[in-house]
């Protein structure tokens, strides 16, 4: 080999050298931050769960951003902003904190769609924004994450039961006002909560929320399927019963109102097998 020859091999070698010194720098730096990205995650944890949830945001934050492939950091992250929202509280801060538990939560679905915690998340989250001030866009978008759910996990009780709860709020409301709107233009024949609606009224509020009530009673119903102790679903299955007898004529009323109270003797007789199970051990 001439001199030349030895000259260039020699340089290739050293540029060869300082490029693996550059690579091995820049995968020890990527390696170090993954590394603080747990210790935050790590502290952040310990904070949350001390109720610290305001410097558990922050660690979980830096966590995310010295390594986005960190899920968990994200999932706690929007978990701790939830955490910190309080439902029924319409203060421009509380509801910023709501949207940004939602952002979170959605910027965990970005990296894994099917993520039951995030869909549970902002199912619950949004449920939770939507009821005061009442918004029934809201109540519908948080369904659409527990349906999302169903499809992806169908043997999970829950998703059933969001549902049906979800439907029966609507429903409820729908029927509260349209006995306030009757009453407000027949001063002299006015109906209480418990009382019949008048036919039209009962016919309009069919055609609006019956296919929303039978859709909820029927997801109650595979809820219990899947947990018969499952005692919050046959309740909601018992109010869901006295929304569809609102709907129904005089005859199926009194049936319906017959089977949402034998619902509420079940549930009785399930906290009471619950209770004495838990008294035993």
């Amino acid at each position: 080999m001439n001199a030349q020859r030895m000259i260039h091999s020699r340089s290739t070698v050293a540029r060869v050298l300082g490029l693996l010194a550059v690579v091995v720098t820049l995968f020890g730096a990527a390696g170090c931050s993954k590394l603080k990205a747990r210790d935050l995650l790590n502290k952040g944890v310990a904070s949350f769960k001390n109720g610290q949830y305001d410097s558990s945001i922050e660690d979980f934050k830096q966590a995310k951003d010295l390594d986005p492939s960190l899920l968990n950091a994200r999932l706690y992250l929007a978990t701790a902003y939830a955490t910190e929202y309080i439902p029924g509280a319409p203060s421009d801060e509380n509801v910023r904190v709501g949207q940004q538990a939602v952002t979170e939560f959605q910027d965990v679905l970005s990296v894994d769609s099917k993520n039951l915690s995030a869909l549970d998340g902002i199912g619950s989250i949004l449920y939770n924004m939507a009821g005061t001030p009442f918004d029934p866009d809201k109540y519908n978008e948080s369904k659409k994450y527990h349906l999302k759910h169903i499809e992806l996990s169908p043997s999970d009780p829950e998703p059933y039961y969001w549902v049906g709860v979800i439907n029966w709020t609507l429903a409820y409301r729908g029927n509260a006002e349209a006995r306030q709107a009757y009453n407000l233009q027949s001063p002299k024949k006015q109906i209480k909560e418990a009382d019949p609606l008048p036919d039209k009224v009962r016919e309009q509020l069919t055609q609006q929320y019956g296919q929303l009530v039978d859709e909820g009673l029927m997801m109650l119903q595979k809820a219990t399927e899947l947990r018969p102790d499952y005692a919050d679903a046959v309740a909601y299955q018992s109010l869901l019963l006295r929304q569809k007898a609102d709907m129904s004529d005089n005859a199926t009323r009194a049936s319906l109102e017959k089977q949402a109270d034998d619902l509420l003797d079940k549930v009785k007789e399930i906290k009471q097998r619950i209770a004495e199970k838990e008294s035993k051990s």
